[in-house]
This record gives C-alpha cells, structure tokens and sequence, in this order.
C-alpha cells in the first residue's frame, strides 16, 4: 500500500512539472467523453477516463502492467471535448507512456525510433550530413545558414521526414519551389537541424525532448533571422508552445500562415489550373491542438480551378491519421492490436467525399494517406498531395 501510495503521489507530481493545469485531473467529472472520443479508446484497457480512475482509487500501479496505452497516438481529441480542461493529451497521457517506458514496458519498434533520435537527431536514423541532400538541385541554390554565415528574414525549420523520407521530400522542393517564387529571403539548418522532439515528448520521452531542445535552441542562437516557418505541425506546435518552457522563444509560424499573410504576392503566380475536387485534411497539431483552420482552406481556395469539399469530421472534429504521438514508430504494433489503421478510416471519408485529391498539410500524412489508398477497393482515384505540392505545380 505504501508503494502505491508513493506511485500515485509521485505520478501527480510529474503531471503537475510536466504541464499547466495539471492539477485539473482532481476535478474530472467522470463523463467519460474522453473515452468516448478516443479514436482506439475501445481497445484499451485503460482509456483516459479509466485512468482516472484508478488513479482515484490508488491502482495505477495496475496501468503499469498493460501496453495498450500505446493506442493514444495524442491526437487531442479527448483534451479538446473534456469539459473540465483537463490537460489530458500532453499532461495525462504523456505521463503514463513516460511510467511504462520507465518500467521498460515499451513497443520495441518505438525503442529503436527514440534511440535513433538520441543518437543521429532523428527517428529515422539517417546521418545528419544528409539533412540537407533533398536541396542539392533546387535553384536558386537554397541557402543553408552554415555555409552563408550572413542574416535571413526566414529560418525554415524543415523537420525529419520533409528532410529525408523519399515520398515527403517532394512536398519539401515545393515548399522550396513557391518561397523562392515569393523571392523570400529563407535559410536552413541543414546538417545543424535536429528532430523538433515533439512526438518523441508525447510518446514519453520527456528527457529526450529536452536534450532536442537544447540543441536546436544553441543552433538557433548561432544564427540571425526573423521569424521561423515549419513545414510539419508538430514541430510548429514544439517552436510554439513547449520550446519557451524551456527559455527558447522565437516568433514561429506554420508555412500555411506563412504563404497565407502574403496571398496578394502569391495569387498572381497561380496560373495553371488544378481542374479538382478538394478535400483536406485537417492535421491535429495545425488544427485541434493550435487551432490554424482557415489558412490551408484559403490557399487551396486561391488555386484557380479547385473546388473544396469538405470530409464529415473537418475542422476540430478532424479524424487523425494516426501519425503523432510516436504512431509513426507503433504501425505493427498498433496493427496487432487493432487490425485496422486510422489512415483506413480517413481515406474512406475522403472517397466518398466526392473529393479527386486529399489535400494535407503535414508530412506524417503524405505517405500514410498513400499507402491506406493502395489498400482501399477503388482507392485508386484518389490523389493525396501536400498543399504546396498543389501551388507549386499552380505556378507551372
């Protein structure tokens, strides 16, 4: 009883160091809307409200003997419809896989993307030399903040798989493509850039985060810019709302806000039609979690012959792809588990949407859309693209 007691105590504790409103979880009213919403809620043992639970009742030390946690993939749905703001996703959750990685009960293919990530800077493994490769035939040459060693206006955080992963790298050279058509003044990090941390902090790996962290914040300070952009969500949500916890604050920005604030200079270099019916997808970190709506719908409205049709779930009811939170690194896993993937259930909506092309904004999605099209009977009239691969190819 003692230990438990302890386990409770301390757990608290971690929730309370580890977010704002911790102390929120005294006052769950016991609804159960989180379990409800959780998109694998039915598989685990232990959904939100359930932890909760057992918290009140001095079992966690129970929760410890499970892994179906690993199904939270932090896609905010439960944090967002939780009517005592209990900070469940990042504060909860967060904390629980953080206690099952301590007591060694982990996925090993979740292991080996955190070992890569503290040993290479990213969960892929790839050599941070290579960071930069995807730009060796863009032109004009893309300014990488080592080799220039003057001042830009734009530092473009470019992330893990927009900087290596095959598919996503084409998403990359177009956001490439339409910043030098804007003749932005934009540098990289390159070989200096490390993995923005933020799935890693959300599948528990809170030290790991931190040492991230402190490597981008010491490149950051190395360099002169204005203003940062990302391409991916989840490292905009890091920059944004975790980084300053940690004394590193620097005005940052989604590229689709980006390129939205300057849709006057970029209105007239979208000449070539995109005769298609539309339909994008809301990613958790731009959209539930940080509430950027509007701005990939206003650059998909300014390409001439888009017509945008919108999925069932869209805006803050947005289904996951089931990317984030160290669902990237859990596919087999959760395949086990589940038998079904959420990218399944998210290119089915989108087909009957009406919709030719799923439009994304976020790089986990690219190549999880495209492989559960592959899958689908009839999947293949779907096109899936990153909003700035449909401007790039706009602008001819």
């Amino acid at each position: 009883m003692v230990t438990t007691e302890v386990t409770e105590r301390s757990f608290y504790e971690k929730v309370l160091e580890a977010t704002p409103r911790g102390e929120q979880l005294r006052i769950c009213l016991e609804c159960g809307n989180c379990s409800g919403i959780c998109p694998f809620g039915y598989l685990m043992t232990y959904p939100p409200s359930r932890l909760i639970a057992m918290l009140r009742a001095d079992r966690f030390n129970k929760v410890l003997e499970t892994d179906t946690v690993w199904m939270c993939v932090s896609c905010y749905a439960c944090t967002a419809v939780c009517p005592s703001k209990i900070p469940l996703t990042f504060g909860l959750m967060t904390s629980v896989k953080e206690e099952l990685l301590l007591a060694g009960n982990v996925p090993p293919e979740l292991q080996t993307a955190l070992a890569n990530s503290q040993r290479y800077g990213n969960p892929q493994g790839e050599s941070p030399r290579k960071r930069a490769d995807w730009a060796k035939d863009i032109r004009p040459e893309v300014t990488v903040m080592a080799q220039a060693k003057r001042p830009v206006d734009v530092l473009w955080f470019v992330g893990d798989y927009p900087s290596y992963h095959p598919r996503v790298q084409s998403t990359t050279k177009a956001v490439a493509k339409v910043l030098n058509a804007l003749g932005v003044d934009f540098g990289i990090l390159g070989p200096d850039e490390s993995s923005d941390g933020d799935s890693q902090r959300l599948a528990g790996e809170r030290g790991l985060f931190e040492i991230l962290v402190g490597k981008n914040g010491k490149t950051f300070s190395k360099y002169q810019f204005n203003k940062i952009i990302t391409t991916d969500p989840h490292a905009f949500n890091a920059i944004k709302n975790e980084y300053p916890q940690l004394g590193i604050s620097y005005p940052v920005q989604h590229y689709t806000e980006y390129l939205t604030e300057r849709l006057d200079q970029l209105k007239p270099l979208l000449k070539h039609e995109v005769k298609a019916k539309v339909t994008y997808h809301d990613p958790c970190y731009l959209g539930r979690a940080n509430g950027v709506f509007d701005p990939p719908r206003t650059l998909l409205g300014a390409i001439p012959g888009v017509e945008l049709v919108e999925m069932a779930h869209n805006h803050a009811n947005s289904l996951c792809c089931g990317g984030g939170g160290g669902g990237m690194w859990l596919d087999g896993f959760q395949w086990e588990k589940a038998h079904v993937r959420m990218s399944d259930w998210r290119v089915r909506e989108a087909m009957t949407s009406g919709a030719n092309i799923l439009a994304v904004a976020c790089p986990y999605e690219t190549p999880r859309f495209e492989d559960a099209v592959k899958s689908m009977n009839g999947g293949g009239q779907l096109i899936v693209r990153d909003i700035a691969e449909l401007l790039a190819e706009s602008i001819g």
